[in-house]
C-alpha cells in the first residue's frame, strides 16, 4: 500500500476515529481538511442492510439534488423521429438512433458520457450493449428514469443535477454530492435528498438495520463517518 503524504496524515489526525459526526459537523470538517488543491468532488458511501444476492433487494433509482453536483453533465439520447428532435431541443449532447448505437458499440463517446437516455423502442438494440454500458453505470433503466418517452424532461433533470444510484454486490451505494466549493449547507441539503430517497426505496424484504454506515470523503481525503441514524434536523449542530 502506498504511503500517505503529510497532508493526508494531518487530515486524518483531525478526525475522531470512534465518532459518528452529524451531517453538518461532518461536511464542515471535510471542507476544512480538504487539501486537494483543486475543487474536489465530494462522495458519499452508504452501507445498506440488504442481501445483494436477492433481486428484490436491489436498491436502484435516481434523485434530483437541490444544488446539483457542480459539474457539466454530458448526455446522449438514443431515439429517432420526433423524440430525437425533442432531445436536441432540450440540450442533449449526442442524439441518434441506430447510428448512435453503433458508435457506442464501437466504444466511441463512452468515456465522455455521464448518462444515456433511450426511448423504449430502442432498448432492444441498446440492450445488446449491456456488457459495455452496465459496468460504467450507463445502461438506461426505467427505474432511474432513463428509459422514457419524455426525453426532454429527463434531459432537463439530469442536466440540473439528478444523480443515479445503484447498490453494488456488497450492498453499498455510492453517490456524488457536490464539490468542495459548495457551502456546508448545500452539501447537507444534497445529502438529505439522497438519504430520504434511499430510505424511501428500502426493500420490504430487507430485515434488521437498513442504514448501517455512512461515510463521506473527497478523492484526496480520509473518510469521515456520519451518524446513519441522523435523518432529521440535519443542519443542527452536534449536541454537546
Amino acid at each position: 500500500m502506498a504511503k500517505k503524504g503529510k497532508k493526508y496524515r494531518a487530515a486524518l489526525e483531525r478526525i475522531e476515529a470512534d465518532r459518528q459526526y452529524s451531517p453538518k459537523a461532518g461536511f464542515s470538517l471535510l471542507k476544512e481538511i480538504d487539501q486537494a488543491g483543486y475543487d474536489a468532488t465530494i462522495d458519499c458511501a452508504f452501507r445498506l442492510g440488504i442481501d445483494p444476492r436477492k433481486a428484490d433487494q436491489m436498491v436502484r433509482g435516481a434523485v434530483a439534488l437541490p444544488h446539483g453536483i457542480g459539474k457539466s453533465v454530458t448526455v446522449a439520447v438514443v431515439a429517432g423521429g420526433d423524440k430525437a428532435t425533442e432531445a436536441r431541443d432540450a440540450g442533449a449532447d449526442h442524439v441518434g438512433a441506430d447510428d448512435l448505437v453503433e458508435q457506442l458499440q464501437a466504444g466511441d463517446l463512452i468515456d465522455e458520457l455521464d448518462s444515456i437516455i433511450a426511448t423504449p423502442d430502442m432498448m432492444g438494440k441498446l440492450g445488446r450493449l449491456g456488457k459495455v454500458l452496465g459496468p460504467r453505470g450507463l445502461m438506461p433503466n426505467p427505474k432511474s428514469g432513463t428509459v422514457t418517452m419524455d426525453v426532454g424532461k429527463a434531459i432537463s433533470e439530469i442536466k440540473a443535477g439528478r444523480v443515479e444510484y445503484r447498490s453494488d454486490r456488497n450492498g453499498n451505494v455510492h453517490a456524488v454530492l457536490g464539490k468542495a466549493s459548495f457551502s456546508t449547507e448545500q452539501l447537507v441539503e444534497n445529502y438529505a435528498a439522497i438519504l430520504d430517497e434511499l430510505i424511501r426505496q428500502r426493500p420490504s424484504s430487507a430485515k434488521g438495520r437498513y442504514l448501517q454506515t455512512v461515510a463521506i470523503s473527497t478523492s484526496a481525503s480520509p473518510s469521515i463517518a456520519l451518524d446513519p441514524a441522523r435523518s432529521r434536523d440535519l443542519l443542527e449542530d452536534d449536541e454537546a
